[in-house]
């Protein structure tokens, strides 16, 4: 194995899928379903890739107070024949760092197929339903998972001079690699970017458990996005603005302008002061 990969313990896996999360992503979703797969199956540490090469050392970086170091390591669930990576995105090298994710994946853990999970920003109310959606690596996938509706039927390019995303580019390199794959996306609420967005990572550890019958019990999840939808209520009460500008994305209406910032900071603080 890559003299950058470090190996702490060798877990008795059969054929697992690989589940992988991104931090610092809107709602920090990838970072949420990967804590939750591993906190709520048990999952160990047992691989790690060294970060000297991929992300620079010579600060920190600090968000919403919290301090984030590098981090790129594996999860082992055997129970559930179940791999978890998560990681700081990389800021240089991507392809031999997603390559090295695919060496311990695929050489090492023999998994039979990988799923990514992210988030976008998303106009919409945090009353409507999640939107959940993939990009699928192979025909051959897409048709195993069209019962779960992932499908848009999107159509995209990347423009001229542009760069794929993280998740765009893994998704190729798993392809080339003749790994089953696919991304999984969920709209995050833009006022709720920088606080947490519980019913949008359920909806994707929802499709996570039934894909690979981790029999997930997400109960505490309806808690958690009941209880934010509580303190929202709340502050729709105490700030008619507030309210009215939710109620305008409720209705499918734009915003005016500043409306936006306003929302997200008002909702973001609240909640932020609300979990202390």
């Amino acid at each position: 194995m890559n003299e950058k990969v470090h190996f702490s313990a060798k877990p008795e896996l059969r054929t697992p899928a690989l589940v992988v999360g991104w931090s610092m992503d809107a709602g920090r979703l990838g970072r949420r379903v990967t804590d939750y797969l591993v906190g709520k199956l048990g999952g160990e540490a047992f691989c790690e890739i060294e970060p000297a090469d991929f992300f620079p050392l010579n600060g920190v970086t600090i968000v919403n107070d919290i301090v984030f170091f590098p981090e790129s390591r594996f999860y082992a669930c055997p129970d559930r024949d179940l791999v978890v990576f998560r990681s700081t995105p990389p800021s240089y090298e991507w392809y031999q760092f997603l390559n090295l994710i695919l060496d311990v994946a695929q050489d090492y853990c023999h998994v039979r197929e990988i799923y990514t999970v992210g988030s976008m920003i998303a106009m919409g109310a945090h009353t409507a339903p999640r939107q959940f959606f993939g990009t699928i690596g192979s025909p051959e996938l897409k048709t195993e998972l069209s019962g779960y509706e992932l499908s848009r039927e999107t159509d995209f390019e990347t423009p001229p001079g542009g760069r794929p995303t993280l998740n765009s580019f893994f998704l190729w390199t798993a392809k080339k690699r003749g790994i089953p794959s696919a991304n999984l996306w969920v709209p995050v609420p833009f006022y709720l970017v920088s606080a947490d967005d519980p019913e949008a990572y359920r909806t994707a550890l929802d499709f996570l458990s039934d894909r690979l019958n981790l029999g997930l019990d997400l109960t505490d999840l309806d808690e958690e996005a009941g209880l934010q939808n509580e303190r929202i209520d709340q502050i729709r009460a105490a700030q008619p603005e507030i309210d009215s500008i939710i109620g305008k994305l409720e209705r499918g209406l734009r915003l005016a302008e500043g409306e936006g910032e306003k929302l997200a900071k008002e909702v973001g603080d609240f909640l932020r002061d609300a979990g202390n």
